[in-house]
């Protein structure tokens, strides 16, 4: 009941189309429930009037038979059309307005939660599951009550039918038929239309909360809403039509319907007035025809759908329930202009209170421009150093501070504003790869676009392709080669101009030719920004101002290469390990090219 309680928060701005809805599903219902009292009248007041001559009896039942088909024809169609128009477009609305604060949840949850959750099951709740809710609107709120009304008001034992009354009965089966073909046949393709639209709602999706932490690191949510918002409107919009043309259908198949039963009334009529028909036969066929049955049905169905959208509602706010580990303080202040100054304090961290600490009591001071490595055995608290700095996580104790303003006084995308990130596996989308590079910033121009690319050795590459900047990269980069992708992602971080620079693994699995565009790339990149560099080939970061060796989370040694080289210690065990002098290195290859 809860889930209930909740859900009706987003139906409750259309509670006045809803309303409407009912009061035309009333009109809706009520009008075919005429047909038995259009019966007493022929049986009481036109065959049983003794003072009526046959004459006067006919041209009353033409007349009434008339206004009753006017009614039908003129009355009935659009009341048929707005009651599905406006049903299917208000729960239509509600959906999109969930499917909205969903994306925006997405967002806002942390990477923990992506860590643990598989992509498959959110779609499936925010796709398959908000889907089916719409149930509860259509059939709950609309249409239960008006199937009980009208079994109730109907009153029903179907007679034994007179042969030529039943050929009357079924003389618009072609109409029927035709109405099938020229109806359906398109309305069969809007559906197609409707769910490929939701297909690609879902495809969005899928690649979006994949691409999560490009979202984050670049401080995009609004950018990405705006970009889901066209998705979900595209999709809302090929809904609509699907409505519209299947109201249609709804308006004229039921028009014909009702028609079949005026015709019954019309002949039985007559056949009663001239002696070939009893009158109870025609009640049975035009009070009882179809008008329990049909309902009924519904009824029974009814029950197990809002069975269904009531345990959609709570797995889709089980989903919204979900806590935000990262969240802003009342009080956050906007990250304005910094200089790049990075302070560790004492930090600890632990992913779950019931866990060993990945990182004891890490202290650094690092200097505005200062190039920082990172390095150390897999598995030793490198990469969750630097994922404390953006804030994908908080730190267990202790503090970080920026230009001396501890990172959780301000708000968390203004300083993921600040930090461009070039991860070992970077995240593509699949659309062009001018879209991609504008990831750093949506609003750059092309000739800022061009001048990133060419600036992280990108340009040369993106030329040769067939279609250069507007070339689709398929869905996670995958027609491009890893090199490739590297580059493009560094691209995007140029466009962004961060004043902290954060590198994890990112020439790691790397050709040399590759490693050497990139890295070429990355130290331009890095020139007058703080950067945090972790990396597995120790000859990548040989020229970084510092060196910190981690092992089991903690700061073992640091300084310059040459400084722990010296030293003869953990990362001279390190770089010796790894037989740098017996491998061809990058000097060797930049010697020989």
């Amino acid at each position: 009941m809860d889930s209930i309680k909740r859900y009706l928060s987003f139906v409750k701005p259309y509670k006045w189309k809803i309303l409407l809805t009912v009061l035309i599903g009333i009109f809706k219902f009520g009008i075919p429930l005429l047909m038995p009292l259009i019966v007493k009248y022929v049986i009481d007041d036109i065959i049983g009037a003794e003072q009526m001559t046959n004459a006067e009896k006919l041209s009353e039942l033409y007349w009434l038979v008339g206004g009753a088909f006017l009614v039908f024809l003129v009355l009935r169609p659009p009341i048929e059309y707005y009651r599905q128009y406006l049903a299917q477009w208000t729960g239509n609305k509600i959906l999109y307005d969930i499917r909205e604060k969903l994306f925006d949840h997405i967002q806002k949850l942390s990477l923990k939660y992506y860590s643990q959750t598989k992509t498959g099951e959110i779609i499936s709740r925010v796709i398959h599951d908000v889907e089916q809710t719409k149930n509860f609107v259509m059939t709950g709120l609309m249409n239960v009550w008006l199937d009980m009304v009208t079994i109730l008001i109907a009153v029903g034992i179907m007679m034994s039918m007179n042969f030529w009354l039943t050929i009357v009965a079924i003389a618009l089966f072609p109409l029927y038929g035709f109405a099938v073909k020229l109806f359906y046949g398109r309305l069969r393709n809007l559906t197609k239309n409707r769910s490929q639209a939701l297909a690609e709602v879902q495809g969005h999706l899928h690649e979006r909360v994949q691409g999560i932490p490009v979202t984050r690191s670049f401080a995009l949510e609004e950018y990405e809403q705006d970009q889901f918002n066209r998705q979900n409107s595209n999709f809302l919009d090929k809904a609509i039509e699907h409505t519209s043309w299947n109201a249609k259908t709804f308006a004229v198949m039921n028009t014909i319907t009702d028609l079949a039963p005026l015709l019954v009334i019309a002949f039985a009529g007559y056949f009663a007035i001239t002696g070939d028909l009893t009158v109870g036969t025609i009640a049975a066929f035009v009070g009882y025809m179809d008008r329990v049955y049909s309902p009924l049905r519904r009824l029974i169905s009814s029950s197990t759908t809002l069975v269904q959208s009531i345990a959609s509602m709570d797995r889709m706010y089980e989903f919204l329930d979900e806590e935000y580990d990262i969240t802003d303080k009342p009080n956050a202040k906007k990250l304005e202009e910094i200089k790049g100054e990075v302070e560790f304090d004492k930090v600890t961290f632990r992913y779950e209170d019931e866990e060993s600490l990945v990182l004891k009591d890490i202290s650094l001071n690092v200097k505005q421009g200062e190039t920082i490595a990172f390095v150390g055995m897999s598995g030793g608290g490198k990469s969750t150093i630097i994922s404390l700095i953006p804030r994908f996580y908080d730190v267990s104790s202790g503090s970080i501070k920026i230009d001396g303003t501890d990172i959780r006084d301000v708000k968390a995308r203004s300083l993921r504003d600040k930090i461009g990130m070039v991860l070992q596996d970077n995240i593509l989308f699949s659309e062009s790869i001018a879209m991609n590079i504008r990831m750093g910033n949506p609003n750059a121009s092309d000739e800022e676009v061009i001048k990133a690319a060419k600036a992280a050795n990108a340009h040369d590459f993106i030329s040769e392709l067939t279609n250069d900047y507007d070339t689709l990269v398929g869905e996670r980069g995958v027609k491009l080669s890893g090199g490739q992708k590297q580059r493009i992602a560094i691209a995007r971080i140029f466009l962004k101009n961060p004043p902290i620079l954060i590198l994890d693994e990112a020439t790691s699995a790397l050709d040399l030719e590759s490693e050497h565009l990139i890295q070429e790339a990355l130290e331009k990149l890095a020139s007058d920004r703080t950067t945090f560099i972790v990396a597995h080939r120790l000859s990548t970061i040989t020229h970084a101002d510092r060196i910190v060796l981690i092992e089991n989370g903690e700061v073992i040694e640091q300084g310059t290469h040459k400084e722990l080289m010296e030293l003869q210690g953990g990362y001279h065990r390190l770089y010796q390990v790894q037989q740098l002098d017996d491998e061809p290195t990058m000097n060797d290859y930049v010697e020989q090219h």
